[in-house]
């Protein structure tokens, strides 16, 4: 798959577009990941969107193209850096909403816990469980070793159950309400 990569790069470099849509299908699950580990859910799209374009217009100076998955996951992190820098307020729903409980409520709960881990344990855990990748994919997109990914989400989930057991100290969904 490196080869393959490489090509594509190659083929974009030169102005292949269609080259580049593969690239990103390819991986832009794995940008939704380093986003969504570190920005809203709700700004994710726009932002592999945006990273995407960083990445087009500067693609012609990317000296080595087998680097690609590793530079491109650098724009990733660095635009959700940007994103913050910029000032964007985050504005969070009431706690309370006429009819019950938030929409999607555990599942921001667990986001959240996802993102409180270290970040070596954040990205790997959000192509595993969000983005559905299996291990070798996640090895063969980011660089790591099949042995660090097995690692990284085999500690990053010990430490999610952990903060997700009861009595974990860690507050639930929703106990704000609970009175």
């Amino acid at each position: 798959m490196a080869e393959e990569t490489q090509g594509l790069v190659e083929a974009a470099q030169r102005g292949d577009r269609t080259a580049f849509g593969s690239l990103y299908e390819r991986y832009g699950r794995m940008v939704h990941a380093v986003l969504l580990a570190r920005v809203h859910r709700q700004e994710t799209d726009d932002l592999v969107h945006e990273v995407f374009l960083q990445a087009w217009r500067a693609l012609p100076s990317l000296r080595e193209p087998a680097a690609f998955p590793g530079w491109l996951a650098r724009i990733a992190r660095n635009k959700a850096m940007d994103h913050y820098r910029r000032g964007h307020e985050e504005q969070e729903l009431p706690l309370t909403l006429e009819g019950g409980g938030r929409p999607g409520e555990d599942g921001q709960y667990i986001l959240a816990m996802v993102r409180s881990l270290p970040e070596a344990y954040r990205e790997t855990l959000l192509m595993r469980l969000v983005e559905g990748m299996t291990g070798p994919e996640i090895s063969v997109l980011t660089g790591l070793t099949h042995e660090s990914v097995r690692v990284n989400l085999s500690r990053g989930m010990k430490m999610l159950r952990e903060k997700l057991a009861p009595g974990s100290g860690e507050p639930g969904p929703g106990a704000e309400r609970q009175s």
